[in-house]
């Protein structure tokens, strides 16, 4: 897939990213499931360049959910150690291409080292202007809309605000992605379809992409493939054909 085949002018603003199968990439090699998350950061590191160099303004990784906290001791600690070695090697990488570093989700869950890492890279990356990468960290789409509800209850409780003014524009104003806009394109990995507990809210309109490569597997390649894709369908928002020409 050419990257020259891309139209510029109609790149999705916000990609978002489902990350899967590193542990099946490992199995099918004979390898531990930690084997498969190490070279699944590779893709990370060319997706995101290719987002960049692209024009891509909002790109949003699935990388830990609050599900995944219940996975075996010895792959947690792998991954949260990956973490912060990934955020020391690539934050040149960050710094190059302009792109500012963000995260979502119950950062507190994290053990104290990865928070650290992770909160001096988001400072150091945050006058950044290009792109904005945000992690999903500790990240469930439920947990985030319970604690938008509950935040949203206690300033009606306290006569901050009154019932009445709850609309969609409020609501987005409490979740975990205040500052960035909709999901225009959702790609998950691996050949599973399904949403897994990310972006609910976010995603009301997103194209889905569902591919059968594994993540350690997929390149810029496949990102420029399902961008055409999504730049080949009718994005109609309730609307008909006709309505949109």
């Amino acid at each position: 897939m050419n990257e020259q085949l891309i139209n510029k002018d109609n790149l999705p603003k916000h990609i978002a990213i489902i990350m899967d199968g590193n542990g099946r990439w490992a199995k099918q090699k004979g390898k531990l499931r930690v084997f498969g998350h190490e070279n699944g950061t590779k893709s990370v590191r060319k997706v995101v360049e290719a987002c960049a160099r692209i024009g891509v303004a909002n790109l949003t990784l699935y990388a830990f959910s609050t599900e995944n906290w219940k996975r075996p001791k010895l792959e947690v600690d792998t991954l949260m150690k990956l973490l912060v070695a990934s955020l020391r090697k690539e934050l040149s990488t960050l710094q190059e291409n302009r792109i500012r570093l963000n995260a979502i989700g119950t950062l507190d869950a994290l053990p104290a080292k990865a928070k650290k890492e992770l909160l001096e890279v988001i400072e150091k990356t945050s006058k950044n202007d290009r792109m904005t990468l945000t992690l999903a960290l500790s990240y469930g789409s439920r947990e985030e809309l319970k604690s938008a509800v509950r935040e949203i209850a206690d300033k009606v409780k306290n006569n901050i605000i009154s019932k009445d003014d709850i609309d969609e524009e409020l609501i987005n104003n409490h979740l975990y992605t205040h500052d960035l806009p909709d999901v225009d394109l959702l790609i998950r990995t691996s050949g599973e379809h399904r949403i897994s507990n990310f972006l609910l809210w976010q995603i009301a309109y997103a194209e889905l992409y569902f591919t059968r490569t594994l993540w350690p597997d997929f390149t810029e390649e496949h990102l420029f493939e399902a961008i055409l894709n999504y730049q080949n369908r009718e994005r109609r928002f309730g609307k008909t054909s006709e309505q949109l020409n």
